[in-house]
């Protein structure tokens, strides 16, 4: 598939405080045919600034998908969850939770709080990246994402 010139990159937010899993995601992505511009932030309140505008985020632009780990600090992924779905200027964004955490609790309280998928990251790097690939072209080729308003 080769990629269409005159559409817009999608964009996506990347919520990491892991730089190893800043560079998989990175790289992933990157092999795309699908134009998208990946934004990183390392913690929940960097986060919220993000989507809201705010501070050094003033001209950020709103993602398209957004990727959020749970075990952050400042403010862990179930909380920034929390406040995106409670944003009626946020609520829409697809938010896949990629997180270390198979704990049911996380997993349920995921759901709960709307995520669109949860995916627990595999610890070995082969599978990493055969599941960011598969993240990366499922997301980026077959979904429907929402259109920015």
């Amino acid at each position: 598939m080769t990629a269409n010139p005159d559409r817009k990159p999608v964009e996506i937010l990347l919520v990491e405080d892991d730089l190893a899993d800043i560079h998989l995601v990175e790289e992933g992505l990157r092999e795309s045919d699908v134009p998208n511009n990946l934004n990183v932030v390392r913690d929940g309140i960097e986060a919220l600034a993000y989507l809201r505008g705010q501070g050094p985020y003033a001209a950020a632009v709103l993602p398209d998908l957004m990727l959020l780990d749970l075990k952050m600090p400042k403010k862990g992924g179930l909380e920034v969850l929390t406040e995106i779905k409670a944003d009626s200027m946020l609520r829409r964004i697809p938010v896949i939770v990629l997180t270390t955490s198979d704990a049911p609790d996380d997993i349920l309280r995921s759901y709960d709080l709307q995520a669109s998928l949860y995916i627990t990251k595999p610890e070995n790097l082969d599978e990493f990246e055969r599941v960011m690939g598969l993240v990366r072209d499922f997301c980026l080729t077959v979904v429907k994402l929402p259109p920015r308003e």
